[in-house]
């Protein structure tokens, strides 16, 4: 299985590594150039666009900052769309939007391939070493296509249920997690004052 890596930020870079460590072929596309050199140097092929990059890869990872970034770099020029065809899978490791993915998610349907989300949980340290925890929302045979991977990237993969219920978790816990820094603070602040 062949597997294309789309964003190269602190987080991305170190999913795509641990893919190349694990003897993954793997193909890199990043805007910056210079951010792929290490990956290059230990293995990845560099891919100058997304199109070129999934025509040649069986599963496509998109870890990038935004979702308007997403859905440019697979509408866009050059773009993702325009190199899939049937039977490949896109994964969208990016935190996004429920409602996004699954509007990207049916124009994959409509040229015969996959979409998944999969957002990630734990931070660079834990995607470093491939320990991150990752959700995965997609139909179960997509899930079983794609879970070899995941399971090279992450420790605990969660399948969440349908395409857009891991986006829907995900942006839960980063709920949760802000709740709990808050409370952790107010906390703080009371005992500082109680000396």
């Amino acid at each position: 299985m062949i597997v294309g890596f789309i964003g190269l930020g602190n987080v991305g870079h170190k999913l795509a590594a641990t893919l190349v460590r694990n003897g993954v072929v793997t193909w890199v596309h990043d805007l910056c150039y210079a951010k792929a050199s290490s990956l290059l140097g230990s293995g990845a092929k560099w891919s100058a666009t997304p199109s070129f990059l999934t025509k040649n890869c069986d599963i496509i990872i998109t870890c990038l900052p935004s979702p308007e970034t997403s859905a440019k770099v697979i509408e866009g020029k050059h773009g993702i769309l325009e190199g899939i065809s049937s039977k490949k899978v896109w994964v969208e490791m990016s935190t996004s939007e429920a409602s996004e993915v699954e509007r990207l998610g049916k124009m994959f349907t409509n040229k015969g391939a996959f979409a998944a989300d999969c957002p990630v949980s734990g931070g660079c340290h834990r995607a470093q070493t491939g320990n991150i925890s990752i959700f995965a929302g997609c139909n179960r045979k997509v899930f079983d296509k794609i879970k070899p991977i995941l399971f090279i990237l992450g420790k605990r993969v969660l399948h969440t249920g349908p395409l857009g219920s891991a986006s829907k978790l995900k942006i839960m816990t980063n709920y949760l997690a802000t709740t709990h820094l808050l409370a952790c603070c107010e906390a703080l602040t009371t005992m500082r004052a109680a000396n």
